[in-house]
């Protein structure tokens, strides 16, 4: 089992930045590759960003973030990060990071959820 808990949420202007923070416990963090997601209200969760099981690893990121979010990870920390600059009122929605096997944008490929933490971005 891996146990995963985000934080850095809140709520930030148009073109505010913000770091959303993944704390892994449980068995081997580096052995998981990590995403993250979002979910906004009425909507699907979608991809946001993942990366390989190596610190400094692959990287993938959808379309609209790309420029924007950078996903990184500590493996000492077992800690994955999501830091979004430039953020705008589309960019709201619960945020969730996960942990799998690959890194993957399909949702079904990861087998550990966090609990979410909201981000609100304000026009």
């Amino acid at each position: 089992q891996v146990q995963l808990v985000e934080s850095g949420g809140g709520l930030v202007q148009a073109g505010g930045s913000l770091r959303l923070s993944c704390a892994a416990s449980g068995r081997t963090f580096s052995n998981y590759a990590m995403g993250w997601f979002r979910q906004a209200p009425g909507k699907e969760r979608e991809f946001v960003a993942a990366i390989s099981w190596r610190s400094g690893g692959s990287t993938y990121y959808a379309d609209s973030v790309k420029g924007r979010f950078a996903i990184s990870r500590d493996n000492a920390k077992k800690t994955v990060y999501l830091q979004m600059n430039s953020l705008k009122p589309e960019d709201t929605a619960v945020y969730y990071c996960a942990a799998g096997g690959i890194a993957t944008t399909g949702i079904g490929s990861y087998d550990y959820w966090g609990q979410g933490t909201q981000v609100t971005v304000s026009s």
